[in-house]
C-alpha cells in the first residue's frame, strides 16, 4: 500500500540514488526505522543509473579499503536478503602496465594489497593474456591480479538496497522535489518539499552532483563540481564472456568489462570537460549529453592500442552522463561543520559504486553514534573549508581531478590546477629564492628550495627525484648549523573566557593547567581513546590560550572543539590562523642568531624548553615558542602578518654569518621521522590511541575525567598488540620508501609503512610504521626479529625500534650536546 506523505521522521535523505538507498538501509539495520528518503525523480535517475559499475578494492588507505571491501560483502548478500537480483560479480581485475615506471608502481600496489590483506598477484604480459585473450600484450612490462575484485549492475543494487530499506522500515517517495531546508539556531530542523514539509532531527544530502546546491539550502559547503564522463557499448564480440575480468589499462587511461557479450570501455582522460556551471536542471533525470568524439578521442586511440578487435566491432552505445568530482578525488562524508544535523554523502568521483555499500554503512553508524566509527578522514567532509566551495575555483581543479584516476601516482605528486590559492605574506619572496611549492589546505607551502634551474620543476619517479640533493642540503643545514622554515599555514586558534581552562582540561588529555607562558603538547581523542588530532597548547594569560594544529585540520578541530564544549562553557574558540605567520628557526645555531637580532634572555633558565614568550625582533613584537617538529634547538616565531616581511628580511639579513638556509617540507618531514614525531592522519588517527602510538606521557590521567578517559584508563593497562615502530634501512638503494609498504617479520606480513623518507644523518630510509604481530612485544623482542620492507618487489633489511633512531635522548632539542674541542695549537699538533 501506498505510504501517506509523512510531516515527522527522525531522519530525512535526500537523493535516491545508491549512496542514499545505502545510507536509509543500513540506518534500519541499526534500529532507526523512521527514516524517509525522497527522491526528485525516479531511483537511481541521477547518475547512478548510468555508471560502469566497477568495483575495486584496493585503495592507497587502508580504512577505504575495507570501506570497499564492505561493500562487496553487502552487494553478495543482498540477492538473497532482499529477492532481488544485484548484478554482482566477482570476476577479478587485471591492470596491465606499459612502461618500467608502471611497473614500478604495480608492484608498489602489491606491497600495499599484502600489507592491507589483499588477495593479489604479479602477472607477466603473457599470463595476463591468458586471462583476458582480446588483449595485445607484446607492448606490455606485465600486469597485477586481484581475483576479489568484480562488477555489479548500479541500478540493480539501488532497487535491492530500497528494498532492504523498506523492510526495516524507511519510507521512500519519489518525484518529490526538496525546496528548502529549514534551519533554526544553527540546526537543521525540517525538509521543506513541493509535497510539504517534514520536521526532522537528521538531514542526509546524498543527492549526487545536486549536493553542492542543496547544501547551500542550510548553509552547507559541499565543494564538487560536474564533469561530463563517457563510454562506449560495443556489440558482441568473440571471445566475450561473462567471466571475463575488469581490465584497466592506466597508461592509456582506460577500462574494459564485458556487457552482454561485448566489451564498455571508458576512462579518465587527462583534461576534463565541466559541465553544469550554470546549475543543473532539476529534471535532469535518466538523460545523457550529447556524444563527443573530440573529447572522447584520446581514450579510443588508447583503447585501439589495446584491443585491435575492436576497430571491426559497431559500436552499439555511446554513454556521456555527468558525474560529480571532488577538489582531491575523495568522496565526501560525514556532518557539516556550518549546520548541525546535516550530514552529507556525495562526490563520489565515478567510484561509487565501489563505495557506496560501505561508505553508507560508515555514514549510517556516524549519524546513529554521533561520531565517525573508524577513521574517515581521507574523505571527512572538514577535511574541506568554506573558500574551496567557490565555483570558478572547483571548475579549473576538476579538469584535472577527474584524470587522477589512471594519472601515475607520483610519490608527493602536486595538483597543478587552480594555483596558487592560499599564499603566505612570504611568498613571493620565497619565490624569489627558488622556492618549490606543494599545497595544504590551500596554503602555497615550499616543499624545497631550487639551486639551478633544472631543479625548479618536479621530475617525478619512485626513486631518488631531482630534488633530492637538495633536501638533503636543507637536511644539513639544520643539523648542523640553523635553517628557517615558512610554517604560516599552521592553523591557530584563540580559546578564551572565565571557562577557558576547564574547556581545554575537558578537551585535551593532557594536563593544560600549567603556568603562563608555558606550552603543552596534547592529544584530542575521542570515547574510545583514539586520536581526534594532536595540538599544542599555549597558555598566554590566566584564561587566555592559543592551540596550535596542523594545516589541514583546521575545519575538523574547529568543529569538534566546539561540538565537544562542556554545556554552558564560558568561554570562545576563535580562528586566528590568517593573523599570524609562524617562521620556524631552527638548528644548533639557532638561539645565537635569534639573540643577534632581539634583546631577549633566550638562556635555559629565562627560555626554557615548552615556553612562549613576547619578543622584540627588529621593529616588531611577536612571539616566541621554544618547540621543535624536527628534534633540534628551534623556535617558532608567532608573527603578526603585517611584521612577517620584515621579520623575515632581519633574520636572513643576520643569519648568514650563522649559515642561515631556507629550508622546506621535504626536509621537515625527513627530519621529524628520524627523531620519531608523529604526523596526524597518518600516525595519529582516530583508530590508534596515544599508548598505541608511543605518546602516552601526553595523557594524564589524574588530572580529572576528560573525553576518552575511561577508554584510556583501560588501554594504559591492557596488552599492546600493535605498536608504532621507527624504521631505519641503511644503504645507498637508489629505491626509496614513500608510505605504505608492507612490513614483514621472517617474511609474513605484520603492518604498512605510514611515513617514509630519506635520512641525510642516518644515511638511509628513516620510516614509521605500526607493527601487528597478533601479541603484546616489547623493545627486546623486536630488536630481535628479522625485518624487512617491501620496496615495490625489493626485500631490505630493517632495523626496527620503539625509540628513535636520532638522538632518542633528546640532547639536541635541549643544547646538551658537547662543546666543539677548542683549536688545537701549533705544539699541540706537532705532538700530536
Amino acid at each position: 500500500m501506498a505510504r501517506s506523505f509523512p510531516t515527522h521522521a527522525r531522519v530525512v535523505i535526500i537523493g535516491g540514488g545508491i549512496v542514499g538507498c545505502s545510507v536509509a538501509y543500513h540506518l534500519t539495520k541499526l534500529g532507526w526505522p523512521d527514516v524517509v528518503l525522497l527522491e526528485q525523480g525516479r531511483l537511481s535517475s541521477g547518475t547512478t543509473w548510468h555508471a560502469a559499475g566497477l568495483v575495486g578494492q584496493l585503495r592507497s588507505h587502508s580504512g577505504m579499503t575495507r570501506m570497499i571491501r564492505r561493500s562487496t560483502e553487502i552487494y553478495a548478500g543482498l540477492e538473497q536478503e532482499t529477492g532481488l537480483a544485484t548484478g554482482w560479480k566477482q570476476c577479478g581485475s587485471l591492470s596491465v602496465a606499459r612502461t618500467p615506471e608502471r611497473m614500478v608502481q604495480l608492484r608498489r600496489t602489491i606491497s600495499a594489497a599484502r600489507a592491507q590483506g589483499v588477495a593479489i598477484e604479479e602477472l607477466s604480459p603473457s599470463q595476463a593474456g591468458e586471462k583476458w585473450p582480446l588483449m595485445r600484450t607484446d607492448d606490455l612490462e606485465g600486469a597485477v591480479w586481484l581475483p576479489g575484485d568484480g562488477k555489479a549492475n548500479p541500478s540493480d543494487i539501488t532497487q535491492a538496497l530500497a528494498r532492504g530499506a523498506r523492510t526495516g522500515g524507511a519510507a521512500i517517495f519519489e518525484n518529490t522535489h526538496v525546496t528548502g531546508i529549514d534551519v533554526h539556531q544553527g540546526r537543521a530542523r525540517a525538509v521543506e518539499t513541493d509535497k510539504g514539509r517534514i520536521e526532522c532531527e537528521i538531514v542526509c544530502i546524498c543527492a549526487g552532483q545536486w549536493s553542492r546546491e542543496v547544501g547551500r539550502m542550510c548553509g552547507v559547503t559541499v565543494p564538487l563540481h560536474s564533469a561530463e564522463h563517457m563510454y562506449i557499448v560495443t556489440e558482441k564480440m568473440a571471445g566475450v564472456h561473462p567471466d571475463l575480468p575488469v581490465m584497466r589499462d592506466p597508461d592509456g587511461y582506460i577500462y574494459f568489462k564485458e556487457e552482454v557479450g561485448g566489451l564498455v570501455m571508458g576512462g579518465f582522460e587527462p583534461n576534463a570537460k565541466p559541465w553544469g556551471m550554470k546549475g543543473i536542471p532539476r529534471d535532469f533525470a535518466f538523460q545523457l549529453l550529447p556524444d563527443d568524439w573530440d573529447q572522447f578521442e584520446i581514450l579510443m586511440e588508447n583503447a585501439l592500442i589495446r584491443v585491435p578487435a575492436l576497430e571491426n566491432t559497431p559500436v552499439k552505445t555511446f554513454v556521456n552522463g555527468p558525474e560529480s568530482f571532488t577538489p582531491d578525488n575523495n568522496f565526501i562524508l560525514g556532518e557539516a561543520p556550518e549546520t548541525r544535523g546535516v550530514f552529507v554523502g556525495a562526490g563520489f568521483n565515478s567510484a561509487g559504486i565501489a563505495s557506496a555499500g560501505g561508505a553508507g554503512q560508515a555514514l549510517a553508524e556516524w549519524i546513529v553514534a554521533g561520531e565517525p566509527t573508524q577513521d574517515l578522514w581521507p574523505v571527512d567532509i572538514r577535511r574541506f573549508a568554506a573558500f574551496n566551495g567557490n565555483g570558478a575555483w572547483l571548475h579549473d581543479r576538476i579538469k584535472e581531478t577527474l584524470g587522477l584516476h589512471y594519472m601515475m601516482p607520483w610519490p608527493n605528486r602536486e595538483l597543478a590546477s587552480a594555483r596558487p590559492f592560499r599564499r603566505s605574506p612570504l611568498y613571493d619572496r620565497l619565490a624569489a629564492k627558488g622556492a618549490v611549492f606543494g599545497s595544504k589546505m590551500g596554503w602555497e607551502r615550499p616543499n624545497y628550495f631550487a639551486r639551478t634551474p633544472d631543479e625548479r620543476e618536479i621530475a617525478y619517479s619512485f626513486g631518488r627525484q631531482n630534488w633530492f640533493d637538495a633536501v638533503v642540503a636543507e637536511q644539513h643545514a639544520c643539523r648542523e648549523s640553523v635553517a628557517l622554515f615558512d610554517m604560516t599555514s599552521f592553523a591557530k586558534f584563540r580559546i578564551e573566557g572565565p571557562d577557558a581552562l576547564a574547556t581545554l582540561q575537558h578537551l585535551c588529555t593532557n594536563d593544560i593547567d600549567v603556568p603562563v607562558e608555558r606550552t603543552v603538547y596534547s592529544a584530542l581523542a575521542n570515547a574510545r581513546g583514539g586520536y581526534e588530532s594532536d595540538v599544542t597548547v599555549a597558555r598566554l594569560a590566566d584564561q587566555t590560550f592559543m592551540l596550535v594544529t596542523g594545516s589541514g585540520q583546521a575545519t575538523r578541530d574547529a568543529d569538534w572543539m566546539t561540538r565537544n564544549m562542556p554545556a554552558g562553557a564560558r568561554a570562545t574558540i576563535t580562528d586566528v590562523t590568517a593573523g599570524h605567520s609562524v617562521l620556524a628557526l631552527m638548528g644548533p645555531r639557532s638561539r645565537e642568531l635569534l639573540a643577534s637580532v632581539s634583546d631577549a634572555d633566550f638562556s635555559d633558565e629565562a627560555f626554557p624548553f615548552g615556553a612562549i614568550k613576547p619578543i622584540s625582533l627588529g621593529y616588531a613584537t611577536c612571539l616566541a615558542m621554544r618547540r621543535s617538529y624536527v628534534g633540534e634547538l628551534g623556535y617558532e616565531l608567532y608573527v603578526p602578518v603585517e611584521f612577517a616581511a620584515a621579520v623575515y628580511d632581519r633574520l636572513n639579513t643576520s643569519g648568514a654569518a650563522f649559515g642561515l638556509r631556507d629550508a622546506g617540507y621535504y626536509a621537515i618531514e625527513a627530519l621529524r621521522l628520524e627523531k620519531g614525531y608523529r604526523a596526524w592522519g597518518r600516525e595519529l588517527t582516530p583508530d590508534y590511541n596515544p599508548y598505541e602510538a608511543g605518546l602516552g606521557f601526553a595523557v594524564k590521567l589524574d588530572k580529572g575525567p576528560f573525553i576518552g578517559s575511561e577508554a584510556l584508563a583501560a588501554a594504559r593497562g591492557a596488552p599492546r598488540t600493535r605498536q608504532l615502530v621507527s624504521l631505519l634501512a641503511r644503504g645507498e638503494t637508489q629505491t626509496l620508501a614513500w608510505g605504505g609498504e608492507l612490513i614483514a617479520i621472517d617474511g609474513k606480513p605484520v603492518g604498512e609503512v605510514t611515513s617514509a623518507a630519506y635520512s641525510a644523518a642516518l644515511g638511509g630510509i628513516i620510516a614509521l610504521g605500526y607493527i601487528k604481530p597478533g601479541f603484546a612485544f616489547d623493545q627486546m623482542w623486536l630488536a630481535a626479529q628479522a625485518v624487512t620492507l617491501d620496496l615495490a618487489g625489493e626485500i631490505v633489511s630493517a632495523q626496527a625500534s620503539l625509540r628513535p633512531f636520532f638522538d632518542p635522548k633528546n640532547d639536541r632539542i635541549f643544547d646538551r650536546r658537547p662543546p666543539e674541542p677548542a683549536p688545537m695549537t701549533a705544539l699541540a699538533m706537532q705532538n700530536a
